[in-house]
């Protein structure tokens, strides 16, 4: 949480909090969901990035998942921003049994970044200004 925080401006530890929660749901998501195309939201990512940096912690965290959920980014020419693979990525996170926290997965949450500005296709193969309204 410290990481998000840190790292990207203008986002509030409680924010923060929740889109690290979002990140550990599709890591765990990713683990199993292999030949599936999900990917992040540009906000849940910021939280993807900072487990990553902890890598000690996060490779735990994907043992437990059951396999390691590589980052795959893709170069700006080749950014999929398309509200079906979040839509897809939301729903295989409840098949996996948890639920989405939808405004950090929504169109809003997908486009209002300024920092790690990075995309991701096959990862499940082999700071936001803004302010989040509470949660549900």
């Amino acid at each position: 949480m410290h990481l998000v925080v840190r790292d990207n401006e203008g986002v509030e530890e409680a924010l923060a909090a929740r889109i690290v929660d979002e990140a550990l749901k599709f890591v765990a998501t990713a683990a199993t969901a292999t030949g599936r195309h999900l990917r992040p939201s540009k906000l849940v990512d910021m939280g993807w990035h900072a487990l990553i940096l902890h890598t000690e912690m996060y490779r735990g965290v994907c043992a437990a998942a059951g396999r390691f959920v590589d980052h795959r980014p893709e170069g700006p020419e080749t950014l999929r921003r398309d509200a079906d693979t979040l839509d897809r990525t939301m729903d295989a996170i409840r098949e996996a049994g948890y639920e989405p926290d939808t405004y950090l997965w929504g169109p809003l949450a997908d486009t209002e970044i300024q920092a790690g500005d990075c995309m991701h296709t096959e990862c499940t193969e082999g700071g936001s200004g803004c302010a989040a309204p509470p949660v549900a």
